[in-house]
């Protein structure tokens, strides 16, 4: 299942159990698994090192025998405390709790880890969204809003891993030298309450602090526009240093990731057309300073 862009996992998957201290593990993520497999090892055999047996150690950690049995077999992702506690039982050096910086990229969906690095290598990227703000815009607050009403329900934990994934992404805007950033979002969009007024206010405010980076090119799409070849769906489009290009659309190519020049100038050519008849910045930003001021 997919929510703007990004995997997210069943229901089932999603329920976890009560004393459970991590996530599991995504079968398709091959680096995933090395990494999750790897802390079990050290795990079991810091464990076997220290003469405990997997229920003294659960009981010295705060979770049941089995649980200890699926880290160890690298069945779930453990979570940052339960490294940092095990590590301090285990008497590890910091060994274990060194590995937090691994495993917490394991948290996010191959996905959306394959498409932050994309997007780090890209010395220009051009967003257009047709129904909510680009999830490189979006504050803390608002995602998580629009996590909490996706059906069925997100368990909380899987809300705050999908919120730092999509945060997570936001690190393009710290580079140097910056990339050229360009989006285009509609005024709907903006319009559409989500979260309460103070999560609408934040994020409004956010908007307009990153459309005044020298760096970045930000324009609405007014109401009273007419039909336009936005209307298809979401367009994204990665540049990188070599020349190469990718690109991405609802609309187009069965929405697969598209690197062919002929099917990357047609995403070009539709988001072009959505540039021109947007909003230019400066008007953009007043109407997102008038919104402002009806919140």
């Amino acid at each position: 299942m997919r929510v703007n862009g990004e995997t997210v996992r069943s229901a089932a998957v999603r329920t976890g159990e009560a004393d459970d201290p991590g996530w599991e593990v995504d079968p398709e993520d091959e680096w995933g698994l090395a990494v999750i497999a790897t802390v079990g090892r050290q795990l079991r055999l810091r464990r076997e090192a220290a003469g405990l047996r997997a229920g003294e150690f659960g009981a010295a950690v705060g979770y049941g025998e089995d649980m200890v049995y699926k880290l160890e077999g690298g069945k779930r992702i453990p979570r940052p405390e339960f490294l940092d506690k095990a590590d301090e039982v285990l008497g590890a050096g910091g060994l274990l709790s060194a590995m937090k910086e691994d495993v917490a990229k394991v948290r996010y969906p191959k996905q959306v880890r394959d498409l932050a690095k994309l997007e780090a290598r890209a010395v220009e990227m051009g967003t257009y969204e047709c129904l909510s703000v680009p999830g490189l815009l979006q504050t803390p607050a608002h995602a998580r809003a629009l996590f909490e009403v996706w059906q069925p329900p997100y368990s909380p934990d899987d809300v705050d891993r999908m919120v730092a994934a999509r945060m997570a992404r936001q690190a393009v805007f710290e580079r140097t030298p910056a990339p050229s950033l360009s989006f285009v979002l509609e005024e709907a969009a903006l319009r559409r309450q989500v979260g309460d007024a103070a999560v609408v206010r934040g994020q409004l405010e956010h908007l307009l602090r990153a459309g005044r980076l020298s760096y970045v090119t930000l324009q609405v799409m007014p109401l009273a526009s007419g039909p336009h070849p936005g209307l298809a769906g979401r367009i994204e489009l990665l540049k990188f240093e070599d020349g190469t290009a990718l690109g991405r659309s609802d609309g187009a190519f069965n929405g697969r990731p598209a690197s062919d020049p002929k099917q990357v100038r047609i995403l070009e050519l539709r988001y072009g057309t959505i540039r021109a008849e947007a909003l230019p910045p400066g008007e953009s930003r007043a109407l997102i300073e008038r919104l402002l001021e009806e919140t």
